[in-house]
C-alpha cells in the first residue's frame, strides 16, 4: 500500500499537467529595413501584448516559457531575454517591461530568416520540459541573405518545432509577403498574421499571442 502511494506521488510530480505547456520564441526583425522608430514599435507592441489580460492569464495558466532573440543578417542573432517561465503575473509584467526596455541592437544588416530560424530551434535544448515548441517569428522582408530558409524550416519541422509568423505587409494594400511566408516560412503546423504595415504590429502580435497560448497549440 505504501509502495502505491510512492506510485501515486511520482506520476503526480512528472504529470504533464505540471509541466510547460509550450516554449514560446519571440523572434523579433531587426535588419536594416527597420528604422528606430519601426524598431519601438514593435517593441512597445509585443509588451503590451503581452500585458494583455487575457493573454498574461493564458501565459501563467500553461506555465509558458518565453525567450526573446532579435535577428537580422547572416550570423547576426542575439538571445536578448533568455528562457524565463511565466509563472505569476508578476513574471509577464517583468519579462513584459524588460522587452520594453531593450535598446535596439547595433550591426543589424540583412534578412536571413533561416539563419534566425536555426538558432532559435537550438534554443529549445534549454527547455526539454515544455510540450510544445513554438517559433513566433516576425518581419517585414523576403530571405535575402543566407538563403538557408528551406533547410532550416525543413530541420525545424523534424524536431517538431512550430513556426508561426507575422509578415509586416508595406502597406494596407499588400499581400505579397504573407503569401510568402506562407509558402517557406512557416511549418505545416503554422500559421501567418498579415501586419498591414508597421502602425498595425501591436495589433497583429496579440492576435497571433491569442491563438499561441490562449487555443492549445496542435
Amino acid at each position: 500500500m505504501l509502495r502505491s502511494l510512492f506510485t501515486v506521488a511520482a506520476l503526480c510530480l512528472t504529470s504533464p499537467a505540471l509541466a510547460c505547456e509550450t516554449a514560446l520564441v519571440l523572434a523579433v526583425d531587426v535588419s536594416g529595413s527597420i528604422d528606430p522608430d519601426e524598431y519601438l514599435l514593435q517593441t512597445s507592441g509585443l509588451a503590451d501584448a503581452l500585458q494583455d489580460p487575457e493573454i498574461a492569464s493564458a501565459l501563467v495558466a500553461g506555465k509558458v516559457s518565453l525567450a526573446l532573440m532579435h535577428w537580422s543578417g547572416v550570423g547576426y542573432q542575439r538571445l536578448s531575454l533568455p528562457w524565463t517561465p511565466m509563472l505569476t503575473p508578476s513574471d509577464v509584467a517583468r519579462f513584459a517591461l524588460a522587452t520594453r526596455q531593450i535598446a535596439r541592437p547595433r550591426d543589424y544588416t540583412d534578412t536571413a530568416i533561416g539563419g534566425a530560424i536555426t538558432f532559435s530551434v537550438r534554443q529549445f535544448v534549454a527547455v526539454p520540459e515544455c510540450r510544445h515548441r513554438v517559433i513566433d517569428i516576425s518581419g517585414d522582408g523576403e530571405e535575402n541573405s543566407g538563403l538557408t530558409l528551406p533547410a532550416a524550416r525543413a530541420a525545424a519541422a523534424t524536431a517538431g518545432v512550430t513556426i508561426n509568423a507575422i509578415a509586416i505587409e508595406v502597406d494596407d494594400t499588400s499581400t505579397a509577403l504573407t503569401g510568402y511566408f506562407r509558402r517557406f516560412v512557416i511549418t505545416p503546423d503554422g500559421f501567418v498574421v498579415t501586419a498591414n504595415g508597421l502602425p498595425d504590429y501591436p495589433r497583429a502580435i496579440q492576435s497571433k499571442l491569442r491563438r499561441e497560448v490562449i487555443k492549445p497549440v496542435s
